[in-house]
């Protein structure tokens, strides 16, 4: 498969014109990736346009691409947006990489009560950029025409506040219902076409029973995923998964 690049300022390239990396991405392209005159690649803006080209020049400060094909996907229909709480570590980001490559299209971070990490003042300035840092790489490794946005951090008032009519799943181990057996009946692929997904994975110590009332009384729904509990790194990956399967994704 050829090598995949981000380019914004490609939405307007067509068939015969030469887009240009630069900086960062022309860095990454000659001295990481290697790239030589004449191999096949791929560009995209990261808004659905993806054109395919061939290198004419490569160096670490420009690479010239001229375009061979040009076409154009449509932002999916219904959208799946990952709230991921704050946790210590790595292991928020982690689920972050991971989602993106799985299909997810928005990522909201959630200050949950249990979260041992706290964002706030430059901190969530710089958490939210590290965040996107991480979706626009997993978005190039993964070859998607679209790259998830990342929202700005929420608090559990905000979350339910900006949910409207979006469809809530809260990954709860100790729920009822199987996220399996929830999107089966047919209403996630159809019933409920028009509706994005809300999904909503807590920290390390797991949403607080508080929150899970808050949350109900609002219209979320309580699922898991199955018979073991899973970190907070894992969970939300899991889902994306599960529910891509049940909108026709894979």
């Amino acid at each position: 498969m050829a090598l995949h690049f981000l380019v914004e300022s490609c939405s307007d390239a067509a068939v015969g014109d030469i887009v240009e990396l630069v900086g960062a991405e022309a860095k990454h392209a000659a001295v990481v990736r290697r790239v030589r005159v004449g191999e096949s690649v791929t560009l995209g803006d990261g808004r659905g346009v993806w054109l395919e080209g061939e290198v004419r020049d490569a160096s670490p400060s420009r690479v010239e691409v001229a375009i061979t094909s040009r076409s154009a996907a449509d932002e999916p229909a219904v959208r799946l947006v990952l709230v991921q709480a704050l946790a210590k570590g790595d292991r928020d980001e982690l689920a972050v990489q991971a989602a993106c490559e799985l299909g997810v299209d928005e990522i909201v971070p959630w200050q949950a009560s249990r979260s041992v990490s706290r964002w706030e003042g430059p901190k969530a300035v710089k958490g939210r950029e590290r965040w996107a840092t991480i979706v626009r790489e997993a978005a190039k490794q993964a070859h998607r025409t679209w790259v998830p946005s990342v929202s700005e951090p929420v608090s559990t008032a905000q979350l339910i506040a900006r949910a409207g009519d979006q469809r809530m799943l809260v990954l709860d181990p100790s729920a009822t219902n199987r996220l399996s057996a929830v999107t089966a009946q047919g209403d996630a692929a159809q019933d409920d076409a028009a509706q994005d997904f809300l999904l909503i994975v807590g920290p390390e110590g797991g949403i607080s029973p508080e929150e899970l009332v808050k949350f109900e009384e609002a219209g979320a729904e309580r699922v898991r995923l199955g018979d073991t509990v899973l970190r907070t790194s894992t969970a939300g990956p899991a889902a994306i998964a599960v529910l891509s399967v049940a909108l026709g994704r894979w």
